[in-house]
C-alpha cells in the first residue's frame, strides 16, 4: 500500500498542475443539467413517483447526476488516461524500474481512479446543495459512498484497459455500456415506467445500484433497497477488482 500509494502521488501532482481543466467541467456540469432538465423538464414534470412518494422531479435528477458524475470521471480515468500513461507516455515502464512492482502500479491507478470520481462527486454535491437539492445529514453519507462507486468503475475500466489494443477501441465500452446505462439506469427517470423486462435488465447495471443509493442518502429515504444497492457495489466492485489486477498484471509483464 505504501507503494502504490507513491502511485497515486504521482497522478494526483499532475491533476494539481492541470486542475483547472480538471474542475471546471464536474463544476458546471451539474449547473448545466439542472438548468435544461430540472429548470427546463421541471417546468411540465413537477414531481415523480419513487419508492411510493412524490419527489420533485430536479431534486429527483440531481443525486443521479452525483452518481453519473463519479462514473465518468473514475472510468475514463481508468481507461483513456491510464492507457495513454501506459502506451504512450511510457509512464509504467519508468515506475517499472524503481522498486514499484506491477501490482503497487495497478493498485495505485485504482486509487487515483477511485479518488478522482470521489472529488467529481464532491463538487456536484456542493453545487447542488446551493440549490438546496439534498438533506442533511444523511447526504454526508454520500461521500464515501462516492468513493466505493469510484472503486467499482475504476475496477471496471481497467478490465477494458487491460484487453483493448487501441485508444480508439475505447469507443467500444464508452457507447455500447457506459452510455446506456447514463440513459435507462434512473438518472432522468424512475424505472418503474420502463417494461418489466427492461426494468430487470436496468436493475443488472452497476449505474443503477449506484444511482439508488445516492438517491437514498440525498433524500434522506433509508431503507432496506440501500443496504441491496451497497452490497451490489461492494461485490461488483470486488469482481472488477480482482479482474483487472489479473489482466492488467499479465499485460505490465508482456
Amino acid at each position: 500500500m505504501r507503494l502504490a500509494l507513491k502511485v497515486w502521488q504521482r497522478d494526483a501532482d499532475v491533476y494539481l498542475v492541470t486542475w483547472k481543466t480538471n474542475v471546471v467541467p464536474p463544476l458546471m456540469e451539474p449547473i448545466l443539467y439542472l438548468a435544461a432538465f430540472g429548470a427546463g423538464l421541471g417546468t411540465l414534470i413537477a414531481s415523480v413517483t419513487w419508492r411510493g412518494e412524490p419527489v420533485g422531479y430536479a431534486a429527483f435528477i440531481a443525486p443521479g447526476m452525483i452518481a453519473v458524475g463519479v462514473m465518468f470521471q473514475a472510468f475514463f480515468e481508468n481507461t483513456y488516461a491510464t492507457f495513454v500513461r501506459m502506451r504512450y507516455q511510457k509512464t509504467f515502464d519508468a515506475l517499472l524500474s524503481t522498486p514499484l512492482g506491477s501490482d503497487e502500479i495497478v493498485l495505485g491507478e485504482l486509487l487515483w481512479g477511485a479518488s478522482k470520481g470521489t472529488l467529481a462527486g464532491l463538487v456536484m454535491m456542493l453545487v447542488i446543495s446551493c440549490f438546496g437539492l439534498l438533506e442533511y445529514p444523511s447526504a454526508l453519507g454520500i461521500i464515501p459512498y462516492s468513493f466505493l462507486n469510484g472503486l467499482m468503475f475504476s475496477g471496471l475500466a481497467l478490465c477494458f484497459t487491460a484487453k483493448l489494443d487501441s485508444i480508439d477501441a475505447f469507443n467500444f465500452p464508452t457507447f455500447l455500456l457506459i452510455t446506456p446505462m447514463y440513459l435507462f439506469s434512473g438518472t432522468f427517470f424512475p424505472l418503474e415506467v420502463l417494461p418489466p423486462w427492461a426494468r430487470t435488465l436496468a436493475w443488472a447495471l452497476p449505474l443503477t445500484h449506484a444511482s439508488a443509493a445516492t438517491r437514498a442518502l440525498g433524500l434522506g429515504t433509508m431503507s432496506g433497497s440501500l443496504a441491496i444497492s451497497v452490497g451490489y457495489t461492494i461485490l461488483f466492485a470486488a469482481a472488477c477488482w480482482w479482474i483487472g489486477f489479473r489482466w492488467m498484471r499479465r499485460r505490465l509483464i508482456k
